[in-house]
């Protein structure tokens, strides 16, 4: 049996029909950008996040630079950032000439907020929240240390739509919320799209203009703006799976369970929950492994395709070299980058795909 580690194709053919009209209903409207159905997705994802307004762009990494640039903050400035990420969580700030102050993970593969304070100095003014694999942060003890040294919190919620701490979902607890809805997303479009949540008005104002080249009204330009909107058509794709979303999220939910519950190779590190089952919405399933060549000869020769999250921390690569770090820095992050493994995990997955996972992985 030939496991992939993911496809988009059964979630869309669960939902088709819905898709399809409306593709047909934007088409037929003759209005493709910046229109009713973008107009209403952010009211619609504003209310299923419980946030005031929401600004949608047109990808994950445009939100948080759009983000940080909205918080006004001045070159040189540092912002607090965990070390084991994805490069675009960097990047989105660095972009605004910010200088990154790296922190290891906890247990959980989330920013250490124990480590946050030995690291804030004089230049620190915001902390970069990354909310990893779909288990959110644990942000009430971020907001203490945010709100003691008064420094301006920004989520990245790319891979946490939905994940929350006692009904109060990420993306809701610092001052701005960034998501991507690239396809592989929990909520993932048909292309690239994202968004920014917050509770700012003036925030919000900002952002809306800075997406639109620095416009609110049409051929009049307040400042050097962006080309970055979200579109109708994914707009109006995003508005049919954001009403499937919860039923999607337990769907995954469902299968990672099973995985905790049924996979018992003491060789296998599986991932732990740190805010219990609505704290996690499992975008990615990473589980740790001694040897983990000798894990993917094996999984390969089972047919059962896995992939790494992440090979290579942002302080190691090429495009942040000139920072001067150097393997042994961060001996946390560097220990996971070399032992992660992402496993099967996706909508539409079937119940005898995750049972042949499980009893391959118990016989490594």
């Amino acid at each position: 049996m030939k496991i992939e580690n993911n496809q988009l194709l059964p979630q869309y053919l669960m939902y088709k029909e819905e898709y399809l009209k409306k593709v047909e209903e934007v088409l037929e409207s003759g209005w493709y950008v910046l229109g009713n159905e973008v107009k209403n997705f952010e009211q619609e994802f504003a209310e299923y996040n419980g946030a005031k307004y929401c600004v949608g762009v047109a990808s994950g990494l445009d939100a948080l630079i759009l983000a940080f640039e909205a918080l006004h903050l001045n070159p040189g400035d540092e912002v607090i950032a965990p070390a084991n990420t994805y490069i675009a969580s960097i990047m989105g700030f660095t972009r605004n000439g910010l200088v990154p102050k790296f922190v290891e993970p906890d247990e959980y593969y989330n920013m250490d907020a124990t480590k946050i304070e030995e690291v804030i100095g004089p230049k620190t003014k915001a902390i970069c929240v990354v909310h990893l694999y779909g288990q959110i942060a644990n942000m009430p003890e971020i907001m203490k240390i945010a709100n003691k040294y008064n420094l301006k919190v920004v989520e990245d919620c790319a891979q946490s739509h939905g994940a929350s701490i006692n009904g109060k979902k990420c993306g809701t607890w610092g001052d701005v919320g960034c998501f991507s809805f690239y396809p592989t997303k929990n909520l993932g479009g048909f292309g690239d799209g994202g968004a920014i949540i917050t509770n700012n008005k003036e925030i919000d104002d900002e952002i809306r203009m800075m997406r639109n080249y620095g416009s609110k009204k049409t051929y009049y330009f307040e400042k050097v703006g962006y080309n970055s909107r979200l579109d109708e058509l994914q707009a109006g794709l995003l508005r049919v799976k954001l009403q499937h979303l919860d039923e999607l999220t337990d769907d995954r939910r469902n299968d990672a369970l099973r995985y905790l519950n049924e996979l018992k190779n003491p060789k296998i590190k599986l991932p732990k929950l740190k805010f219990g089952e609505a704290g996690h919405v499992f975008h990615l399933f990473v589980v740790e492994v001694e040897n983990r060549n000798a894990f993917i000869q094996y999984c390969e020769k089972n047919e059962i395709s896995l992939k790494i999250h992440y090979p290579q921390p942002p302080h190691l690569s090429d495009a942040y070299k000139y920072l001067g770090y150097h393997r042994g820095d961060f001996p946390v992050t560097e220990n996971m980058a070399d032992h992660i493994i992402t496993l099967p995990l996706y909508n539409g997955m079937l119940s005898d795909e995750v049972k042949y996972v499980i009893d391959k992985l118990n016989c490594f």
